[in-house]
């Protein structure tokens, strides 16, 4: 079978690291280029790291992308100039940045996920029905917890659980985010929704999202143990990316969840 060229972007970050170690496992990849936003020297698994440019992903089948939206951008720029399908990781985009992003799926196949991990994507559908089903007479906020490197918050997963409460109400989530805690013990519910990010430790990713009526809590959780796992979800994303056509997809596309 013909191996998929894999370009990885942020090779020193973690997610990166991660990828070029996960990739081993994988016979259907092949990586012919690793980058990062300044110049390295030494070797990674025997590829020497290279700065975005046309030359750097013209091999390349799909392009894996766990940076910051400034790389990412740069990332499409190039990959929407060559054709090259990409796999979207990066959290902390903009709206106006959002909409960036739909209008060069117009040219290219791109995937786009705040989280790979397969049970975060169902607690995100589960999300979307508890929020539908409940309507509004529950209040709902929040929760997650990352290592202290992580440097956005809200996280991208939390982001993407607040749009599925948005989704089952049939609402606009830009208009429903509420007040976002940083480091707190507690935090309250509100009219909207209100997110609190914990930064400590070397935490791989927990998230809950809660439901109150005042009368009752229905509360829907996930929690990450190993980074792997978001590398094997990028993985597939890649591979299921390459029969498609430009647009814009998403994990849920990739699991077919109605």
């Amino acid at each position: 079978m013909k191996k998929i060229n894999l370009t990885i972007t942020g090779c020193m970050g973690r997610m990166g690291q991660q990828l070029i170690k996960s990739a081993k496992s994988y016979k259907t990849f092949k990586i012919v280029s690793i980058t990062e936003n300044r110049p390295i020297k030494k070797k990674i698994s025997g590829i020497r790291p290279d700065l975005n440019s046309e030359k750097t992903f013209k091999n390349s089948n799909v392009i894996i992308d766990f940076t910051v939206p400034k790389c990412t951008f740069e990332v499409l720029k190039i990959a929407s100039k060559l054709k090259k399908r990409v796999v979207i990781g990066t959290t902390g985009f903009s709206k106006k940045e959002e909409n960036l992003i739909k209008k060069y799926s117009k040219k290219i196949p791109i995937l786009k996920a705040g989280n790979m991990s397969l049970g975060i994507n169902l607690l995100m559908y589960l999300t979307e029905i508890a929020s539908k089903s409940l309507g509004n007479n529950f209040l709902s906020k929040v929760f997650e917890v990352h290592h202290k490197h992580k440097k956005d918050y809200p996280s991208g997963t939390a982001l993407m659980l607040g749009k599925g409460i948005a989704f089952g109400k049939n609402k606009d989530f830009y208009k429903l985010i509420g007040k976002k805690y940083l480091n707190k013990k507690s935090f309250p519910y509100g009219k909207k929704i209100n997110f609190n990010s914990i930064r400590k430790s070397e935490i791989i990713g927990k998230h809950e999202v809660t439901f109150s009526s005042g009368k009752e809590v229905i509360t829907l959780n996930h929690e990450a143990f190993d980074r792997a796992l978001y590398s094997e979800g990028a993985f597939t994303a890649a591979k299921w990316l390459m029969n498609k056509k430009p647009g814009l997809y998403s994990m849920r596309d990739l699991l077919n969840f109605k």
